[in-house]
């Protein structure tokens, strides 16, 4: 049965997996007193599941447990929630797994006995992580939102032949000359374009020729 505490302002949800339960309820009520809201799982199934119904933002897991063991609830938690933050425990310290977990997207690894400090921090700069991932994302889909030529306003034949064009030389290797009246969008078809083309992922750099020597 999980225990589950709750709090106005948590410093993060975390679900702590272990078969044993004497260091399980060590480790949440540690946590508890950093400040963190926690949850316990005596197995694998029981984490996975706690996983799914409270969404939280760290998993701290034991290696070696019954059934579903430690590598195997990081694969699936990872599938299920990209962006979870995973700490795996271990009484034997194992190079190749550490290996493996850290291949397979564990923040750490860590050796028992636990210091609790060592836990926060380790959980306090994944989550910083997390944080400018989750923010360089949602930056990177306002860009593309702005940059994709459907986003061009204009509904006239004209600009639906403009449209056309961009979407057939986006993706070749064509130079392409924009000719136009100034403030008509000469840049931003030369963004779409960019953003459309194979290059999306280089920078698009704009050159004020009339400024040149």
């Amino acid at each position: 049965m999980a225990d589950q505490v709750s709090g106005e302002s948590c410093r993060a949800h975390v679900v702590v997996a272990d078969d044993d339960a004497a260091v399980r309820e060590a480790h949440a009520k540690l946590l508890r007193k950093k400040g963190f809201e926690v949850a316990t799982a005596a197995d694998g199934e029981k984490a996975l599941a706690l996983l799914q119904e409270t969404a939280p933002e760290v998993l701290v897991t034991d290696l070696h447990m019954p059934g579903l063991n430690g590598l195997q609830l990081l694969h699936r938690a990872r599938e299920e929630f990209p962006e979870l933050v995973v700490v795996l425990v271990t009484g034997l310290p194992d190079v190749e797994t550490a290996v493996r977990a850290m291949q397979n997207g564990a923040e750490h690894y860590l050796t028992k006995p636990v210091q609790i400090d060592e836990l926060v921090v380790v959980i306090d700069r994944a989550l910083e992580r997390r944080r400018l991932r989750l923010e360089a994302t949602e930056l990177r889909s306002r860009l593309n939102e702005r940059l994709h030529f459907n986003n061009i306003i204009g509904s006239s034949p004209a600009m639906q032949a403009v449209f056309d064009i961009i979407e057939q030389v986006a993706p070749t290797r064509a130079s392409v000359l924009i000719t136009g009246e100034s403030g008509t969008g000469k840049e931003l078809a030369a963004q779409a374009i960019h953003r459309n083309s194979p290059r999306t992922r280089a920078p698009f750099v704009k050159l004020h020729c009339a400024a040149l020597a």
